[in-house]
């Protein structure tokens, strides 16, 4: 973390200089003011210069990338991670020989995960991201998977014209199961239960 205290006739001027000589802007800073200074006598006599420290804030999403590298190394596996920052989502792609083990069964480790990393990018509050995380496309392939599931049951729920609760999911995972079946008129969809037990109802 770099710092720097600079002076000026303003706490403006202060501030201006400290981020010259930081090569930066002030929204990637956080500003301290030591002095505020005083204009005198004419602006002359008995003037006495502003202080401020300036320092860079701490690039969120790049400790975000070093915190899951930690995780993973502590899981004992290896693998690339891939950052890709659009906006204020973040989405981090993951490679490598033993990747099964950050996935888990049914997604159930990768969206553990997904969810620290989403505590730990946000955990100032200062800036709010989102935050997605893959491994060797298996986001896509379980979004195929669930959508295939959703036109299954629909059909189960229409052809014993009765209820059909399907397993608990996460809410990006239900979201899929919904949008999947939104256009389909002969059932309805909602969500049920408490989380993390939380599911989706299909009902004729």
């Amino acid at each position: 973390m770099r710092e720097i205290t600079a002076s000026g006739q303003t706490v403006e001027e202060a501030v201006q200089s400290a981020l010259e000589q930081l090569n930066t802007t002030k929204d990637q800073v956080e500003i301290d003011i030591i002095d505020e200074g005083k204009k005198g006598l004419l602006g002359l006599f008995g003037s006495k210069r502003a202080f401020v420290k300036v320092t860079l804030a701490k690039n969120k999403v790049e400790e975000t990338q070093v915190y899951l590298s930690q995780v993973i190394a502590n899981m004992n596996v290896e693998a690339e991670i891939k950052m890709d920052v659009v906006g204020n989502h973040v989405n981090f792609e993951l490679s490598g020989d033993n990747i099964a083990v950050l996935i888990g069964k049914r997604g159930q480790t990768l969206n553990a995960l997904q969810y620290l990393l989403h505590l730990a990018i946000n955990k100032d509050g200062k800036q709010f991201y989102t935050v997605s995380l893959d491994a060797e496309g298996y986001r896509q392939r379980r979004k195929d998977t669930l959508e295939s599931l959703a036109g299954k049951m629909a059909d189960k729920a229409v052809r014993l014209n009765k209820k059909v609760a399907l397993e608990p999911m996460p809410s990006f995972e239900r979201k899929i199961i919904h949008s999947a079946l939104q256009s389909n008129k002969n059932i309805n969809t909602y969500s049920d239960g408490v989380e993390p037990h939380r599911h989706i109802v299909i009902k004729p």
